[in-house]
């Protein structure tokens, strides 16, 4: 790659080769991670171990959600130089995943803790929704945005998932309150569509965990949503962020496939749900998000998440992903069956007991 790099004369063409090479790099890291899984396992038939290895990955939701959203931006790369894109938009994407990534990384310990700074941490991040709709950037009657130079980073694409699932992990008096300043903050913008994920989610969250504040924070959500629906939503569609889910057809079949498949795979970590009874809460609250976000973007003008051109949806989902639990710590044992011996143990002792592998 470095020498390739070096016969590159065009900076701009140079920068694109070496962005290329990073993200084929961050997948041959994992694709080897998970290989490296496969040491202790090779005595299992192939299914076997294949059932394993899934189980493994269901049961540490935030290694699958990084896999979902490095997948989900591959796609939608692919989308767009099909599309026709300008390649800034496919490095914007690219730059996203990297920052969302690197953040990954870094909130690592965070996420096995007990999280008891959760409910002022989403207090201050429902303060800063409430501030964009105050003195953000507005468009068209809606004030979503920040500007940092040329970019605009919509604010609520990047907070609300995390404080989702902060919130579904300790849902205390602080958090609930911020809960409701994010409500009214997307009342106040307005933003129809977040006010909506916003709702979906505590629902969702309601399903696995009753209790009087998350039943006030829901109730908080959904007059938000009833509210933005006075308001005329007149944003019009944005090319390649708004409306992709039904346009990238248009550009080839296997490029609306790419796109329907990544946004899929966004609410796939909520899976987890079913092997992790405990962080249950968390989980559907995420997943309740991230499908009504989709669900938004199929239904109206609003982004198609990580698959369409749009920094502030990736950065959203990695951090979400970032703060869900870590999953199983511990590997527990996997007993195989005893052979016919007279004294009850395999024939090989060295497989008599082996411990499925872990992933950080």
């Amino acid at each position: 790659m470095a020498r390739e790099l070096s016969e590159i004369a065009d900076d701009g063409a140079a920068f694109l080769f070496a962005a290329g090479c990073l993200r084929a790099v961050l997948g041959l890291a994992v694709s080897d991670r998970l290989r490296s899984l496969g040491a202790a396992a090779r005595p299992f038939p192939p299914s076997t171990w294949s059932i394993l290895t899934m189980n493994g990955i269901l049961a540490r939701p935030r290694l699958l959600g990084l896999i979902c959203a490095a997948a989900a931006v591959g796609l939608g790369i692919a989308y767009m130089s099909a599309a026709g894109a300008p390649s800034n938009y496919r490095l914007m994407n690219l730059a996203a995943l990297v920052l969302g990534a690197t953040a990954w990384l870094a909130l690592g310990r965070v996420a096995g803790s007990s999280l008891a700074v959760a409910g002022p941490v989403t207090f201050a991040l429902a303060a800063a929704l409430l501030l964009t709709a105050l003195f953000g950037s507005a468009a068209d009657g809606a004030s979503r945005w920040v500007s940092l130079g040329p970019l605009h980073l919509q604010v609520s694409l990047i907070v609300l998932p995390a404080m989702l699932v902060l919130y579904a992990r300790r849902p205390d008096s602080a958090g609930t309150a911020g809960m409701i300043v994010a409500a009214l903050a997307l009342a106040l913008q307005p933003d129809r569509a977040m006010a909506g994920v916003l709702a979906a989610a505590l629902l969702a969250l309601l399903a696995s965990k009753r209790g009087g504040l998350p039943l006030l924070a829901a109730a908080g959500a959904i007059l938000a949503f009833g509210w933005t629906f006075l308001s005329p939503d007149a944003l019009p569609a944005v090319p390649y962020v708004d409306r992709i889910l039904y346009t990238a057809f248009d550009v080839h079949l296997l490029a609306g496939l790419a796109v329907v498949t990544g946004a899929a795979a966004l609410v796939l970590p909520a899976a987890a749900a079913w092997t992790l009874a405990s962080e249950r809460p968390a989980l559907l609250a995420f997943g309740g998000c991230w499908l009504a976000i989709v669900v938004a973007a199929a239904l109206g003008n609003y982004p198609t998440p990580l698959v369409g051109y749009g920094g502030s949806a990736v950065l959203g989902y990695l951090l979400s992903v970032a703060l869900l639990p870590n999953g199983a710590r511990e590997a527990r044992p996997v007993r195989l069956p005893a052979s016919s011996g007279t004294d009850g143990r395999s024939s090989d002792p060295g497989i008599s007991e082996l411990r499925a592998p872990s992933l950080t």
